[in-house]
C-alpha cells in the first residue's frame, strides 16, 4: 500500500525557483528537474524509511542528476514534504527553514 504524499505550500515556491533557474540556463532543463522531482516523490510513497535523517526529525532524499534534496517527515501513512533545497546551501539555513514550516 502506498503512503499519501502532501507538499507544504512553501515547497511549490522552492521547486519553482529551481525550475526557473535551470530553465534560464538551458531550455527544457527546468522541465527535466520537475520530472525527476516528481519521480523521486513517487519513490517516497512506496518506501519512505530508508533515507537518512537530518536532526532526528526530517529525512532527506537526493534527486538524481540534480544537486537537490527533498526534505520530508513520514507520519503514519502520510508523508509531508517540507522543502526542496539545493545541496550547496548551508545546513543550518536549511534546518531553520524546515523548522519554521508547519503542516497546515
Amino acid at each position: 500500500m502506498k503512503d499519501t504524499l502532501r507538499f507544504l505550500p512553501e515547497v511549490e515556491e522552492d521547486a519553482f525557483d529551481s525550475y526557473a533557474w535551470y530553465e534560464a540556463k538551458i531550455r527544457g532543463l527546468g522541465e527535466e528537474f520537475l520530472r525527476i522531482l516528481y519521480a523521486c516523490s513517487a519513490e517516497l510513497t512506496r518506501n519512505p524509511i530508508p533515507y537518512p535523517k537530518l536532526n532526528h526529525e526530517f529525512r532527506w532524499c537526493l534527486l538524481r542528476r540534480f544537486p537537490h534534496a527533498i526534505y520530508y517527515r513520514a507520519e503514519g501513512d502520510k508523508i509531508f514534504v517540507f522543502g526542496v533545497f539545493h545541496c550547496a546551501r548551508e545546513p543550518g539555513a536549511i534546518k531553520t527553514r524546515l523548522l519554521n514550516r508547519s503542516i497546515p
